[in-house]
């Protein structure tokens, strides 16, 4: 017996598998199954910025953009409510 331990497996059965290790893919390699309802977010232009206050309006839009996206959660509109 061996006491060489995998750092990827599947489970017996084949319904889960195990990835410890670093994934690499290879050129024309292609993955299957992926949920395709991947939505990039709206293009944000580089900041021209010259105040603070300009500074905050880019990242605010660019903070929306990614919620919108459905790339960060959106707010929790309950807080500060209480």
């Amino acid at each position: 017996m061996s006491d060489y331990n995998a750092k990827n497996y599947t489970e017996q059965g084949g319904d889960v598998t195990h990835i410890g290790g670093k994934l690499i893919f290879e050129d024309g390699s292609s993955v299957e199954g992926l949920p395709s309802s991947f939505t990039p977010a709206e293009n944000q232009a580089a900041s021209e910025a010259t105040t603070v206050e300009a500074l905050k309006e880019d990242f605010n839009s660019l903070l929306a953009k990614l919620k919108a996206a459905g790339l960060m959660t959106a707010d929790d509109d309950t807080a500060g409510t209480e």
